[in-house]
């Protein structure tokens, strides 16, 4: 699998049917280009043609004297490389068009490769209307209704994230959903840039609101009792390895499994508002969706 590392996969794509797309057509493009070369050649040779030198008599030299000639040879070169990157492109395959809006029934499912996309757009008005932000649980489909909730899991590891709809694309042939860079981060798709994955509709789903909360101008009393949780995880296995993430950044973490089954990983607990809401200001560039939460709760 070819590893973007941190590259934004979608901005790459936009180059799909050029560059990056080159070389599974490039037989094609090399026959076109050794036609093109050989019929550029012998146009030149009308105004640069081969003769015999008088005074040997049996080698070929190029008569350097007639200047239409050098601008034959400079233009077959420029016309070599022209029709290579054309042919190139002309062989490759052309991105996928646009889909009317289909609602789709809970439960329904699509198999294909996923991308995601970040900076580039971060700020930028989606096809929904709202404005991207790289950090939220937010995708790009071609097709489903916008605020449409699904689950997309990888089909490699295992690994799964639930993100709302709220943009078009991708429109790389193969790919079935392009993740924002937050979502992309929890089943590590920033670092591979594209993998396989099953998506799954959930139904519908509100615009989530601001998960960061003004810090408190006071302390709250000594019952308070509050934990920050980054995440919920129906995978034990992902729940163990985002809290050793988080012990190797020295936080006080755990999981915890909740009533629906779920492994809620949590770190605190904290005894005032004030250490929640700083704590989660650290947290949250790392671990997007983490809130605060009472205790008990």
């Amino acid at each position: 699998m070819l590893r973007l590392g941190r590259w934004d996969a979608r901005t790459l794509g936009r180059w799909d049917g050029c560059t990056l797309r080159l070389f599974p057509g490039l037989l094609a493009s090399w026959l076109h280009s050794l036609l093109a070369f050989f019929l550029c050649v012998s146009a030149s040779l009308r105004y640069f043609p081969f003769r015999k030198r008088s005074i040997s008599g049996n080698r070929w030299t190029l008569p350097l004297r007639f200047g239409g000639g050098h601008r034959a040879i400079g233009i077959t070169f420029v016309s070599l490389g022209l029709v290579i990157c054309a042919s190139g492109c002309a062989s490759s395959p052309k991105s996928v068009p646009t889909e009317p809006t289909k609602v789709r029934s809970e439960g329904w499912t699509e198999k294909g490769d996923a991308s995601w996309y970040g900076k580039p757009y971060h700020g930028r008005r989606t096809a929904s209307g709202e404005i991207y932000d790289m950090h939220e649980m937010t995708a790009a489909h071609r097709s489903l209704p916008f605020n449409t909730k699904v689950r997309v899991q990888r089909r490699d590891t295992g690994a799964e994230v639930e993100v709302r709809i709220t943009d078009r694309g991708p429109f790389i042939k193969g790919r079935i959903i392009d993740l924002s860079f937050a979502a992309a981060k929890v089943i590590g798709l920033d670092i591979d840039g594209v993998a396989p994955v099953k998506i799954k509709v959930l139904g519908k789903s509100r615009k989530p609101r601001s998960k960061v909360p003004e810090e408190p101008t006071s302390s709250s009393g000594g019952d308070h009792c509050s934990w920050v949780q980054v995440g919920a995880f129906s995978s034990a296995n992902n729940a163990a390895r985002a809290v050793e993430r988080l012990k190797d950044t020295g936080e006080k973490a755990l999981a915890m499994e909740g009533p629906d089954g779920l492994e809620r990983v949590r770190v605190g607990p904290f005894q005032s508002g004030k250490e929640a809401a700083k704590a989660l200001r650290r947290l949250v560039d790392e671990w997007p969706s983490a809130r605060i939460v009472e205790c008990g709760g």
